[in-house]
Order: C-alpha cells, then sequence, then structure tokens
C-alpha cells in the first residue's frame, strides 16, 4: 500500500521555497535526456571502458564484445549527447570521455547502486 497523507494539507512555505529552486522546463527536459543516453547498457560498457583509456573502435567493440558498426552507432550518440570526445591521429580515432563529469555521474551512480 502507497504511503499517502492522510489530509490534505498544502505545505505553502515549503512549495514556495522549493519553487523558487526549482530550474526551468527545458533544464529539467536536458537533464532528463541525458539520463536517457545513459540508459543503455552497451553505452554504459563504452563509458566504463573509456573512464581511464581512450580506445578506437576496434579495442572499443572487443571490450563491449559487439561489432564496430553497433560501437560507432552508440559513439554517434554519446556524441550528439556530449559525453564522449574524440582525436584522429594517423587514420585512427581515439575516443575519450568529454571530461571528468561524466566519470563523477557514473561512479556516482554505482555508489548509490551498490548502498542498495
Amino acid at each position: 500500500m502507497e504511503e499517502l497523507c492522510e489530509i490534505n494539507v498544502i505545505h505553502q512555505d515549503t512549495v514556495n521555497e522549493v519553487k523558487k529552486i526549482m530550474p526551468e522546463d527545458g533544464l529539467i527536459y536536458d537533464l532528463a535526456e541525458l539520463f536517457k543516453v545513459f540508459a543503455d547498457s552497451t553505452r554504459m560498457k563504452i563509458i566504463y571502458a573509456l573512464m581511464d583509456n581512450e580506445l578506437c573502435v576496434c579495442d572499443i567493440a572487443v571490450i563491449v564484445g559487439t561489432t564496430q558498426s553497433a560501437i560507432s552507432h552508440q559513439l554517434r550518440i554519446l556524441k550528439q549527447a556530449k559525453l564522449v570526445k574524440y582525436r584522429k591521429e594517423g587514420k585512427v580515432v581515439y575516443y575519450s570521455l568529454d571530461d571528468e563529469h561524466i566519470s563523477q555521474i557514473v561512479k556516482k551512480g554505482r555508489e548509490h547502486i551498490e548502498e542498495l
């Protein structure tokens, strides 16, 4: 059974305080979109692989256990979300996480899961 209030009372002072700090809908939407990108296990494997390493598509495919084509598709999504960046060295393209924030998000998520 759900925990519900037994009476209908609005704590207006608290509601007003929360409304003051609530981000605009556009930011909430962008946050939701960001977390959708994290909601795919293949993309999470790629992010984990890139947390401490710069890797090419071939390496990532072997680590994740899928095709280079599938990895390229997922990397495109991660690039669009600004979660990964790349650099070319000759004919090889190396991918890495865009910045330290991505590692922090993943580490905090893992800490939360491991507490459960």
